[in-house]
């Protein structure tokens, strides 16, 4: 057992509470901030019976600087902070460029002006920022080109921010991980991906149709230049991401100030209409689907070279696309309605 504290934004969400559990598995002391805007107060009841504790909660916005500075004049003890809170969606992001640009850098910037400089720093990025790259699979130092989404964006000049805090505080450690497609749900099926609104990840648009929850079942585009015709994406274990958070931290408090970028991924590629057909063998279920025009914003291959990460954490992936299907649908039939 271990007496850290550390912060996680964002915390009630989807990789948020999953590696809240993670956390409190290992021993640390946790902290959640999250608005609600796209999560459920429930989520803390669930961590609570996976693992018979439940974490101190604060509910406010972090893009309210006064509140967020009236926070940290009562709360400034934590040993590491872990910001997930953001909004995430592409699709929404092209639609509504300036609440993206507003919430993703406006909540970096008031979380950096008031936090301890000690407390170590980990920013959940994203795969975007590499746009459409030239060579598979995506290296950390893969060239990164202007993104395909307004979302990608706030993500890279997030990344900016913290590379120049730590230019100036000596003190400042950061590691910035560049996720890829994080899927599944925890195994004991208390929490998974349950969006707000309409889903935008293929998981839970699969789940969602199967279970009658969406009416049709979209395929956006079958002529990207794929065996298949479909996008291919790296799709990870949303728990294997969770593990990945514990490694990082723990690498963070035995280290040296630094700041470090890492790929978290499975660096294996899977399309959109694999995914499918898997989801549909593993879990005995049809799922008929039709096609429409390519989304503005989406790529055609996204797949991670993850050997930096392995070497520093000794960290691996450990399940694979079958398992992700297989508990994805788990949490689904046990939660038909998600949180509500």
């Amino acid at each position: 057992m271990n007496n850290k504290s550390i912060l996680v934004t964002g915390g009630l969400g989807y990789i948020g509470s999953h590696t809240t559990v993670a956390l409190i598995e290992k021993g640390y002391k946790v902290c959640i901030i999250d608005n609600l805007s796209n999560s459920s107060i429930d989520v803390l009841k669930r961590i609570k019976k996976i693992t018979n504790t439940t974490p101190e909660f604060v509910k406010f916005d972090l893009t309210d600087a006064s509140r967020t500075k009236s926070f940290f004049k009562k709360n400034n003890h934590f040993d590491g902070v872990i910001h997930f809170a953001a909004k995430k969606s592409v699709d929404e992001s092209i639609r509504k460029p300036l609440d993206y640009y507003h919430n993703n850098l406006q909540s970096l910037i008031n979380l950096l002006d008031h936090i301890n400089t000690n407390a170590k720093f980990i920013f959940s990025s994203s795969c975007t920022v590499y746009g459409q790259a030239e060579k598979l699979p995506i290296t950390e130092k893969t060239p990164l080109k202007k993104s395909e989404s307004p979302y990608g964006n706030t993500k890279r000049i997030c990344e900016n921010i913290l590379e120049d805090k730590t230019k100036i505080e000596t003190e400042f450690s950061a590691v910035i991980l560049r996720y890829f497609n994080p899927i599944g749900a925890h195994q004991s099926s208390l929490i998974g991906e349950d969006p707000r609104n309409i889903p935008q990840n293929l998981v839970p648009i699969i789940t969602q149709f199967a279970i009658g929850k969406l009416k049709k079942l979209t395929v956006y585009g079958d002529d990207y230049p794929t065996k298949d015709g479909t996008c291919i994406r790296d799709y990870i274990h949303i728990m294997d991401l969770a593990d990945g958070h514990i490694l990082v931290l723990d690498y963070l408090l035995n280290k040296k100030p630094q700041i470090l970028t890492l790929n978290l991924g499975t660096g294996k590629g899977t399309s959109v209409l694999q995914l499918i057909k898997t989801f549909e063998k593993v879990n005995n279920v049809v799922i008929p689907f039709s096609y429409e025009d390519k989304r503005p914003g989406d790529n055609a291959f996204v797949v991670a070279d993850n050997s930096f990460a392995k070497s520093i954490l000794k960290w691996t992936p450990k399940r694979n696309i079958e398992k992700i299907c297989e508990d994805g649908w788990k949490w689904q039939l046990k939660n038909p309605r998600g949180y509500e």
